[in-house]
């Protein structure tokens, strides 16, 4: 797990590795909606150049993240910090499911 960087604009990214047996599929990317929505941040989740909304359960299932594969997590807005940090908790957690 890598640790949060500041990209400019109050901005933080980090890339975390998903480690749960099914990946990000949609009841993990309902679980990473949920969480994402209690901040006042804007997400924005990113793999191989392709970014969707941290909003997004469609857009997170497209993004077809596996076991194994990495994402970046980005976010801007006053609890950017915040934000980051459970949804990279969230992620680390096997989206509380293995």
């Amino acid at each position: 797990m890598s640790t949060q960087q500041p990209i400019g604009d109050g901005a933080i990214r980090r890339v975390v590795t998903i480690t749960n047996r099914r990946g990000l599929h949609a009841r993990a990317a309902a679980k990473f909606v949920k969480l994402a929505g209690q901040f006042d941040a804007e997400v924005v989740v990113a793999k191989k150049g392709i970014e969707v909304s941290g909003l997004s359960i469609m857009g997170l299932m497209m993004l077809a993240a596996g076991p194994g594969c990495s994402i970046e997590v980005r976010a801007a807005g006053a609890e950017a910090a915040l934000a980051i940090a459970a949804l990279a908790n969230l992620v680390d957690s096997k989206f509380d499911e293995d």
